[in-house]
């Protein structure tokens, strides 16, 4: 039977616009009839992922998203002494391993390729040696996926390669859009700028006038790791699985989405989490919130109504978890020490 860490995060944000659409505005959804402020999974993921708590703590183990391999492996036969055009045409070889490369830029692939920390190391391998040695790369040195040396963002969030099936990675952990647990409008800040050397005397008016989106919410997130599953994708090297959960929970805690940081400064620590371990089928406690909450005290009545669905559901189905910790930062209770140690006990 497969292991599951579950994730259920309470974080309040001031106004802001975290995760924008394509007008610019707040993303949003409805949920239980009524409008609700929304971040989106990937906005979540990439976050965390790129974030300087997470890379710290996976040094060495993380993999690199990106079109532009090519570009990467023609840079490194140039520096080795190989002419332009030769180094375009093996670096569009080697680069076409991961995906399609365009028509018009052999040099890019078509679609984003996760590339882990083992397969750019081959691959900047086999440049250095087609470089000493001036030649094109042989069929069988083209072998530069791996299936058995797998980057923890890779084995958390997975892999797909339409090109090479064989070489994809089942993601370990599923992250939910975060919603908010209660109803929104989404507002308009209109907004001038001034003009430093403009003294007044001609004109009054101001040299910009601009208009932003924004909202408050505090979000319900909702975070489902199969350790059994991480632990099979980074080859059965339990210590790296239980790093990463490690880092992948204090980033859940601690990182926000980036949109509109410099406007809204919405930084941000989870107001409480609830992680549960067990063998049993994972569920959302988004219920919790299919009523919008409506308090005075927003926060401790969503604590609340999570509490409630949490013990509601064991109350129908049995136990929905072998074991659960908990923080608790509006009441100061239980530690972040402590969580970490939990979920990656």
């Amino acid at each position: 039977m497969s292991q599951f860490i579950q994730l259920h995060l309470l974080t309040s944000y001031a106004p802001s616009n975290l995760n924008r659409d394509d007008l610019g505005r707040p993303k949003t959804a409805r949920m239980g009839g009524f409008d609700r402020l929304r971040v989106s999974s990937q906005s979540l993921k990439r976050n965390w992922r790129v974030s300087e708590l997470f890379e710290q703590a996976m040094t060495g183990n993380i993999g690199t998203r990106t079109k532009k391999l090519g570009e990467m492996v023609f840079s490194a036969l140039v520096d080795g002494g190989v002419k332009e055009k030769q180094a375009t045409a093996w670096a569009s070889t080697i680069a076409g391993v991961f995906g399609k490369v365009k028509k018009d830029n052999p040099l890019e692939i078509e679609q984003l390729a996760h590339v882990s920390t083992a397969e750019q190391q081959a691959v900047l391998d086999l440049a250095a040696k087609l470089a000493a040695e001036q030649r094109e790369p042989a069929k069988d040195e083209l072998n530069l996926l791996r299936a058995d040396r797998t980057s923890v963002d890779i084995a958390l969030f997975g892999r797909m390669l339409a090109s090479s099936p064989e070489f994809n990675v089942e993601a370990a952990c599923q992250v939910a859009h975060a919603i908010s647990v209660h109803k929104v409008v989404v507002e308009d800040d209109y907004f001038t700028a001034v003009d430093d050397l403009n003294d007044g005397k001609e004109d009054m008016g101001s040299a910009h006038i601009g208009e932003s989106n924004f909202a408050a919410a505090l979000f319900y997130s909702y975070v489902c790791i199969n350790k059994s599953q991480l632990v099979e994708n980074l080859g059965g090297n339990e210590a790296l699985a239980n790093q990463a959960i490690k880092a992948l929970t204090e980033a859940a805690v601690k990182v926000s989405p980036k949109g509109k940081q410099n406007s809204f400064a919405s930084r941000a620590y989870a107001s409480y989490v609830l992680a549960e371990k067990g063998e049993q089928q994972p569920r959302s406690l988004s219920v919790s919130f299919l009523k919008p909450v409506q308090d005075d005290d927003q926060a401790a009545a969503a604590i609340l109504s999570l509490e409630k669905q949490t013990r509601n559901f064991d109350a129908v189905y049995g136990d929905c978890a072998e074991a659960r910790y908990t923080i608790n930062a509006v009441e100061g209770e239980g530690t972040l020490v402590e969580l970490l140690d939990f979920v990656a006990g």
